[in-house]
């Protein structure tokens, strides 16, 4: 996680901010006065921290937990890879057009499991977000991502997709280059494939973009993720004519891991360390790794042409309709 004076903090974040900035000026004064000992001062300043971060964790707004799944700090895709796994191998290119860098993938050994691991990746910085298109993949992120999910199935190796992304790039480029017949394609095939396949949430998952990776037998997602077929700033542009109704639009979404468990399109909630994933990247990735492969075992046990089935109806039955007497 990021050292104490490189965090960046949100607004809701404030307060714990300034106990950071009171811890800050201890140690400088220890640093000093080497007589001076604040080694309890800054040992209650932490715990305090710690209760802050609890205390503001239980009392998010929706909103509050969209800028907390886009906050700089979080981990992305291939911090969960790199915490998670060993001897990950990262493959390249959809063998059409080019190597999209905001969708990655390749296989990766989860505690001596070969699994192929496929998810968008944001930029930890301006450069490489612009490198990775800011998570927002092309059409041929998109065939990259069905590629190696078809090389896994030929060699039996189970998937998992994390999927972090404020929607596929909607550039006329990418339009040019069918960038709805790529997501649609991906989500036939994820219905069809044969081996184990674990969709999880880890950020932001807004609309096609993270339907093009969505397809599973579980989809589990992170605590303060969100899920929805548009970002709040677009609704409210829609709706209202105007980004400034954004909160608004997030809470009518109904767009958080608790109502997405709650309307049964998320199998799972993976908790997060207190004021979110930020705070303790091991304990994320721990928290995590746990469930895929507690969920990845469950999965195991069923037929592949049961799964198939099973994956077939699940996504058939998702959405509330009623219908007109003819």
């Amino acid at each position: 996680m990021p050292e104490n004076k490189n965090r960046q903090f949100l607004e809701f974040e404030r307060p714990i901010k300034e106990l950071f900035d009171e811890i800050e000026k201890f140690k400088t004064s220890a640093e000093k006065n080497t007589k001076l000992d604040v080694s309890q001062v800054i040992a209650d300043l932490e715990q305090q921290v710690i209760e802050k971060r609890k205390d503001i964790t239980s009392h998010l707004t929706s909103w509050q937990k969209v800028q907390l799944s886009r906050h700089p700090d979080r981990p992305y895709t291939m911090k969960y890879i790199q915490k998670m796994t060993h001897n990950f191998i990262e493959l390249h290119g959809d063998r059409n057009v080019r190597d999209d860098k905001a969708m990655v993938g390749g296989f990766a050994s989860l505690d001596g499991e070969t699994v192929m691991f496929i998810g968008q990746q944001k930029g930890i910085n301006t450069k490489m977000r612009q490198l990775r298109n800011f998570g927002m993949a092309n059409p041929e992120g998109y065939r990259k991502a069905l590629r190696l999910m078809r090389l896994a199935e030929k060699f039996n190796k189970p998937i998992v997709t994390l999927i972090d992304t404020p929607g596929a790039y909607p550039g006329m480029e990418a339009e040019e280059r069918g960038q709805g017949e790529a997501i649609a394609r991906n989500i036939y095939e994820m219905m069809r494939l044969k081996v184990p396949v674990i969709c999880v949430i880890i950020g932001e998952g807004a609309s096609g973009g993270a339907l093009g990776i969505g397809v599973g037998d579980r989809v589990l997602m992170l605590e303060n993720a969100w899920y929805t077929v548009i970002s709040p700033e677009n609704c409210s542009s829609i709706l209202w004519r105007s980004w400034d109704q954004k909160e608004k639009a997030a809470e009518e979404l109904k767009l958080t891991s608790d109502y997405m468990s709650s309307f049964g399109l998320v199998d799972k909630v993976v908790p997060e360390p207190f004021g979110g994933a930020h705070w303790n990247y091991d304990e994320a990735a721990s928290n995590l790794k746990q469930v895929i492969k507690e969920t990845l075992a469950e999965i195991k046990q069923v037929p592949a042409e049961e799964r198939v089935r099973q994956r077939i109806s699940k996504f058939s039955k998702m959405g509330f309709w009623d219908e007109l007497p003819a």
